[in-house]
């Protein structure tokens, strides 16, 4: 459900566009952007027709990084920290289902005598999905590590 945009939503998400559009010039890139506001934040989706198109974009390190630089732009026009959040190519939802197979990986490690199970280190809104997907599953998950390290570990529920 998308909630109400405020004034600050809909400039850091239109500012994100007007950036990554010009992005998508400069690399001579066909692709749409589309905005929505969720739970207070920002989602950008560049989409596009072609199949290939975006392909070279789509891979998670490389959105990770266009996010942090779109965030770094619209931080630079408002002068507030961003938070929102971007998807190219349905790269987000790719994602969330690599990580559905890891905690599933993790639980099966669980089930079959493990105390616990660490997940590899990856940003804070993936940390965030595997937090929920252990919790809907009745397990406990909390992040460990420092910067590039912090990782989840996953325990048995309580």
């Amino acid at each position: 459900m998308t909630e109400t945009t405020s004034d600050h939503d809909v400039d850091e998400g239109e500012l994100g566009a007007d950036y990554l559009e010009a992005l998508l010039d400069i690399a001579d890139l066909d692709g749409d952007i589309e905005i929505e506001t969720k739970n207070g934040r920002a989602y950008l989706s560049v989409v596009s027709e072609g199949t290939g198109d975006l392909e070279r974009l789509s891979k998670p390190d490389v959105v990770q990084a266009l996010q942090e630089l779109t965030r770094l732009a619209v931080q630079q026009k408002t002068g507030e920290f961003s938070r929102l959040i971007l998807d190219v190519a349905g790269s987000r939802d790719k994602r969330a289902e690599e990580l559905k197979g890891l905690v599933e990986a993790a639980i099966n490690t669980i089930e079959g005598g493990a105390a616990s199970a660490a997940l590899p280190p990856m940003s804070s809104y993936e940390r965030k999905l595997v937090h929920d997907l252990a919790s809907e599953r009745g397990y406990s998950s909390e992040s460990h590590g420092e910067g590039a390290d912090r990782h989840t570990v996953i325990t048995p529920g309580e």
